[in-house]
């Protein structure tokens, strides 16, 4: 029968790439870690690290394994907690990743009522654009915004929130140029998009229309909100999620150009391996998550 303890020492040393970084943060001599993947090894009959005096990697047997010892971990944590969360409210630690236009529209106003809410649960929320590997480097929920289905992943999915994408131009640039009642008409108008080869949008009007539309590009921006003040301060028009022009919408700066169409939609869904989602700190954040964004997606624009 393995040892719990040991298993739990070799995925440390996975998560943190290596044995000093995983002893530095566990608190234990590197000597010492080192030789209880050792002998685990030894157990086993296998190597399952690679090991340099530079280096740090596993072996394929190595990574099944520690794909295997990460749930059992898991496994006898959600053991533990499930006594817990009966004689105490949600705590400890939960990851978080996102993406950050995602974190700037839904994450940021809703996690400090989750503080709040559960006093004794941290989250620790890391905002990045790159790909996060969920499993792997151990976050418990990632919440991803998307504008086509997301691809199998054996990791559960939640649909947090879907809102229409639309066209936005403040009030002085509208008056200054020609009427906007056709998505063809947009040809004759500035655009602001993502990047320069970003066009033509793709519209969607009523009773299943879809056409072209292709305004010059005047300006280009990854980012939403330099788009958004970039509209606001009459450069054009903007293909944005209605939820990020809500604002400015209610205060008069934009108005939303062809209301009876969109850009498609864009859908913020909530990822988890399965068995994190029994832990009672996890299962608190998932559900509050749900609640307050699903309550700000039906608000109107």
């Amino acid at each position: 029968m393995l040892n719990l303890n040991d298993l739990a020492l070799f995925a440390a040393a996975v998560e943190h790439g290596g044995f000093a970084a995983a002893a530095r943060r566990l608190g234990v001599p590197k000597t010492t870690l080192s030789k209880r993947v050792a002998e685990l090894e030894a157990s086993l009959g296998v190597r399952l690290v690679h090991r340099t005096s530079r280096s740090f990697t596993l072996t394929d047997v190595g990574r099944e394994f520690h794909e295997h010892a990460r749930a059992v971990l898991i496994e006898a944590e959600a053991a533990e907690q499930v006594v817990r969360r009966r004689v105490a409210e949600p705590s400890g630690t939960v990851r978080l990743t996102s993406s950050v236009p995602t974190a700037q529209l839904y994450l940021a106003e809703h996690l400090p009522k989750l503080a709040r809410a559960y006093p004794r649960l941290l989250v620790q929320l890391e905002v990045t654009d790159r790909f996060v590997d969920v499993v792997q480097e151990g976050y418990d929920i990632a919440v991803r915004s998307h504008f086509a289905p997301l691809p199998p992943s054996g990791l559960v999915q939640r649909q947090l929130a879907s809102e229409p994408i639309i066209l936005v131009a403040a009030p002085d640039y509208l008056a200054a140029r020609e009427p906007l009642e056709r998505p063809e008409r947009l040809e004759h108008h500035d655009g602001l998009v993502v990047a320069s080869t970003a066009l033509p949008w793709q519209l969607f009007g009523p009773a299943h229309e879809r056409v072209e539309g292709s305004p010059k590009a005047v300006m280009a921006a990854n980012e939403s909100n330099v788009l958004l003040g970039a509209a606001s301060a009459g450069l054009g028009v903007a293909c944005l999620p209605a939820s990020l022009c809500r604002a400015a919408l209610h205060a008069g700066e934009l108005v939303q150009v062809l209301p009876e169409w969109n850009a498609g939609t864009v859908t913020t869904t909530l990822l988890m391996p399965h068995r994190r989602g029994q832990l009672p700190g996890v299962r608190a954040t998932v559900e509050f998550l749900v609640e307050c964004l699903a309550q700000k997606a039906s608000d109107r624009v």
